[in-house]
């Protein structure tokens, strides 16, 4: 008796092979997508953080007002009026108040505009005269909040300002 033995060329993949490689895909997938989730949530904290830090304009522009004027004409602790004299020697009178969540400017009682950015409420803003026998300043408290944040963080800003020719 002769046997042909012919060798069968196998082709494709066997089972555990094809196991490993689908267990070792699954492994790789999660990874990725774990260090895009992990990425993402330190991009959101980023620009959380960076709306609070900015926040800090706001009090700059409050502040350069108030250096800049000769006298106050309205005060109470969301509401500031002051008068300043421009470079060009023209009268003007600025208000900054609280509206809502909005810090608002107004020249000449024209409303300028808000000036927190959309992304930023105010919690709580504060004006608090300061009359010394040496001249007059202005306290300022500025309590802001992203409206991106779900943890509800704030920052806090202060600064204490005098009014122009009293220093």
């Amino acid at each position: 008796m002769i046997y042909n033995f012919k060798k069968t060329k196998s082709s494709g993949y066997a089972l555990l092979e094809m196991l490993f490689y689908i267990s070792l895909f699954a492994i790789l997938s999660i990874v990725v997508i774990n260090s895009l989730i992990v990425m993402m949530k330190s991009f959101k904290e980023t620009r959380i953080n960076s709306e609070l830090t900015q926040s800090g304009t706001i009090m700059e522009k409050i502040s350069r007002e108030i250096r800049q004027a000769n006298s106050i004409y309205s005060i109470n602790a969301t509401l500031l009026g002051l008068n300043i004299k421009d470079e060009n020697g023209q009268n003007r009178r600025v208000q900054i108040s609280l509206s809502g969540s909005d810090v608002q400017l107004s020249e000449n009682d024209v409303l300028v505009g808000n000036l927190n950015t959309p992304n930023i409420s105010i919690l709580s803003l504060n004006f608090t005269q300061i009359v010394t026998t040496k001249g007059t300043a202005i306290k300022i408290l500025l309590t802001v909040k992203s409206n991106h944040d779900s943890q509800n963080r704030t920052e806090n800003f202060y600064d204490t300002v005098v009014l122009r020719g009293d220093y």
